[in-house]
């Protein structure tokens, strides 16, 4: 396979006043960005219309996945002040819809948990008519850590399960299928619009692919997003094929006969792409306003 990028992954680079909004809002608020972290291939085209993805506790992962670009190690500190910065910005930029995400905080007796409610409870406060999607964890399989940021009431529950079964451990070293699957189907039981997604082009074969699709809908899962893998460096797994725009439109045909509400498909889609648009069938905010997402 070439390793030149074909050129519909060509993404928009970073310009106007949008962009520069958005940099001066998370550098005055000492905020993380998965944007930033994950080096996303998107953040040109959503920093420039107003939008990002906020990543709370850190940018220190306790995980070492394979795919991602977010620092690995024992992070040193926990900001509790982190919650009413970020809801402070929310509230600045007037936002109709917000993403939070966050990376993996093993070391903690819960995960992070009380901090991601404390997150979500402290935007619900500052600006009532905001949505709420959170990307999640898998909180190592513990539904009761699930529950404490469920009972603060995001709108969208999103945790992503990345990749298909048989390629989990090489991809996602310290996670599980099943325990993704189980998660999102807790969430789905308690009442909650449930999302995920997972990268193409790291060897997954079609029908792994229609598998993984399957699997997702049926533990309940509402919204799931599909998009290429892309290699963050050389220390990352290779790129094993350039997925055609084509043939993400096909997958998106194939998920929405399956019954997903929505299916967000395409080369350069990340889990936060076109978020606010997704969701707003669910929380009835359906102005095309600037979010975090």
């Amino acid at each position: 396979m070439s390793s030149r990028k074909p050129n519909w992954l060509r993404a928009k680079l970073p310009s106007g006043q949008g962009y520069g909004a958005v940099r001066k809002m998370v550098d005055d608020h000492k905020l993380h960005t998965v944007c930033q972290s994950a080096q996303c291939p998107n953040m040109g085209e959503c920093w420039s219309r107003g939008t990002a993805t906020v990543m709370i506790l850190g940018n220190i992962c306790t995980r070492s996945c394979n795919f991602c670009a977010i620092q690995t190690g024992r992070p040193t500190e926990l900001d509790l002040g982190e919650p009413a910065r970020v809801a402070e910005a929310v509230a600045k930029m007037g936002l109709k819809h917000c993403v939070i995400t966050s990376v993996t905080r093993d070391e903690l007796v819960d995960g992070g948990a009380s901090v991601w409610a404390a997150t979500v409870r402290a935007i619900r406060n500052r600006n009532p008519g905001t949505a709420i999607e959170v990307l999640t964890p898998d909180f190592r399989g513990n539904l009761d850590l699930v529950d404490t940021v469920l009972k603060a009431r995001p709108d969208i529950f999103n945790h992503n399960v990345e990749t298909v079964e048989r390629l989990q451990k090489p991809v996602r070293v310290q996670a599980s299928y099943l325990r993704s699957l189980s998660v999102l189907e807790h969430a789905a039981k308690r009442g909650f619009v449930t999302k995920s997604g997972i990268m193409l082009g790291l060897g997954e074969t079609e029908t792994e692919i229609a598998k993984t699709l399957r699997d997702m809908r049926s533990h309940s899962v509402c919204i799931v997003t599909l998009g290429q893998y892309l290699q963050p460096s050389s220390k990352h797994l290779p790129v094993n094929r350039w997925v055609t725009p084509e043939e993400f439109e096909r997958w998106k045909q194939f998920g929405l006969e399956l019954g997903f509400d929505f299916v967000e498909s395409g080369p350069l889609v990340r889990s936060s792409y076109h978020a606010d648009k997704q969701s707003s069938a669910f929380t009835g905010i359906d102005e095309p306003a600037k979010s975090f997402a």
